[in-house]
């Protein structure tokens, strides 16, 4: 098992990643400072190694996302619950919200095939821990509010970075 992370500046704060075998299993939004997210991957993550170079790819489309360009990051290996679980359902839905979108939870439960589902979509995007790459900033509740968010900086970054897609569309 190789366990790798990084810490990396973007135009809104410092980012970090961790990745298992290649797999991103953890990134961290800003606004930490980047000592403090260095320290907090290394002790959530133990024996995770520094990489920088292993997320190249990664680190430069966060960057440009992060100075307003649209970016996917659809190809970036992440690991996921299996695509036959409700998670691995919810998440893979999610993924595949374009820049620039956003679907209500209720949308993201039709589109899994269980319309009443809406709760439980919420719940599973409340504990993803790779947001902005599993896009889940783009769900949104149907009256057109923000909702939760449980990445860093809550609410208020949801809304931001929603704001800042609508206007580089």
């Amino acid at each position: 098992m190789s366990l790798t992370y990084t810490t990396f500046t973007t135009a809104w704060g410092p980012m970090g990643a961790v990745a298992e075998d290649g797999e991103l299993i953890r990134v961290v939004l800003p606004p930490y400072q980047r000592d403090d997210l260095a320290a907090l991957l290394a002790f959530e993550h133990t024996g995770a190694e520094p990489d920088d170079a292993a997320f190249d790819i990664l680190i430069e489309r966060c960057r440009n996302y992060f100075n307003g360009q649209a970016t996917s990051f659809d190809d970036i290996a992440c690991r996921l619950p299996g695509a036959n679980a409700f998670g691995g359902k919810v998440l893979s839905v999610c993924r595949a919200i374009p820049f620039g979108q956003t679907f209500s939870y209720s949308q993201v439960a039709r589109e899994i095939g269980n319309e009443d589902a809406a709760r439980a979509v919420a719940t599973i995007l409340g504990k993803n821990a790779i947001p902005l790459i599993v896009p889940c900033h783009r769900v949104i509740y149907a009256n057109g509010e923000a909702g939760g968010f449980s990445a860093e900086g809550g609410v208020a970054m949801k809304q931001r970075m929603l704001a800042m897609e609508a206007s580089a569309r």
